[in-house]
């Protein structure tokens, strides 16, 4: 597949490049298409590209769904949860089919032992021939038992691995559906549900901080380079804070330019240091165009501390941590600041996926 040509300039109006390319491709103008060529075209997913790339030259809407299961799962959710299903009611109507079918040869077994025993009862006198006959009859029954119930459990054994599938399918659609498409990190989604079970216990309450980020004039940065610079930037802000943080700390892109990390068993101290540490690096960062060698400046993030124990609960906590990431962008931006140094209260309605 060969995209529309798409002009150097870097103002140029990428949405009209998709538009364009899908003309080109017959692809028609749903927005599930357009979100894939949107992302592919934008260069911010080099795996998607590829994917979008290798299409033929009139791609069907089978191929661009399964691109779209891939790489967008949180968009596709329901279509794989009611394919796990039929398959599912499949495999398991198929079990119970076969083992009905394997209780009536048991059953037949069954009768088969019981009438040669009674017909043994009922003789005074047996014959070798007739012994020889009752025992050669009871030997073929008891092996076509026995090969039977070795190919029901063979393909029990595959039913079962077949089941396993689908729950490893079902599995990986749920961390991808907890996964923003963009940074690979955890989305919104998973956010509110990690930051929730911090209050279910009084050592989640004790031992866990709340760090909200937000990237310094970033509408400046889409204004001046464009979306898909924008996105590249915040693809590194992702990889940094992901990669520079012991494993256990739970880092999450939870809006455009936003981030927040949930830090366990550490002070407010090393919380902060943990916090000063990453702005650092995200300051030093060069953010450039290996391509072009356009120099994007210096980027900064604001951030925000809170401690568990200051709030009442996860919305107390978002809304102080958010306070104090206001404080730092209203103070001149590029600095954490503590929620426990500041004064007064607010409010946010965060909870995007909270249940009734």
């Amino acid at each position: 597949m060969q995209p529309a040509a798409v002009s150097q300039d870097r103002n140029s109006d990428l949405a009209t490049t998709v538009v364009a390319t899908m003309r080109q491709l017959g692809v028609v103008g749903a927005p599930r298409n357009y979100e894939i060529f949107y992302e592919a075209l934008a260069g911010t997913n080099p795996e998607l590209s590829l994917a979008v790339v290798a299409l033929s030259s009139r791609p069907t809407q089978d191929d661009l769904d399964r691109i779209g299961r891939q790489f967008f799962a949180q968009n596709h959710g329901q279509g794989i949860v009611d394919q796990a299903r039929d398959v599912l009611a499949k495999e398991l109507e198929d079990i119970a089919s076969l083992l009905r079918n394997e209780r009536t040869q048991v059953e037949k077994y069954g009768k088969i032992l019981h009438e040669t025993s009674g017909g043994l009862a009922n003789r005074a006198t047996i014959s070798r021939d007739l012994l020889q006959k009752i025992v050669s009859a009871v030997s073929v029954a008891t092996a076509s038992t026995i090969d039977r119930g070795k190919q029901v459990a063979n393909t029990l054994n595959d039913k079962t691995a077949e089941l396993e599938s689908v729950k490893s399918k079902l599995e990986e659609y749920k961390r991808l559906a907890d996964t923003d498409p963009l940074t690979q990190v955890w989305n919104r989604r998973a956010f509110d549900k990690e930051i929730a079970r911090i209050y279910n216990s009084n050592k989640g309450i004790l031992f866990n901080a709340l760090v909200l980020v937000d990237i310094d004039r970033f509408k400046d940065i889409n204004d001046k380079f464009g979306h898909p610079v924008g996105d590249k930037i915040i693809r590194t802000v992702a990889d940094i804070l992901q990669s520079s943080v012991r494993r256990g700390v739970f880092v999450a892109r939870t809006g455009g330019e936003e981030f927040a990390l949930i830090v366990e068993g550490t002070s407010e101290d090393i919380t902060c240091d943990i916090a000063e540490r990453l702005r650092k690096l995200i300051e030093q960062t060069q953010f450039s165009s290996s391509q072009t060698a356009t120099n994007y400046g210096t980027v900064t993030v604001s951030m925000g501390v809170c401690m568990a124990s200051e709030a009442e609960n996860p919305e107390d906590l978002y809304v102080k941590a958010d306070q104090a990431l206001y404080r730092s962008k209203v103070g001149g931006r590029n600095k954490v600041t503590r929620h426990s140094s500041m004064v007064g209260q607010g409010s946010k309605n965060w909870m995007l996926y909270k249940k009734d």
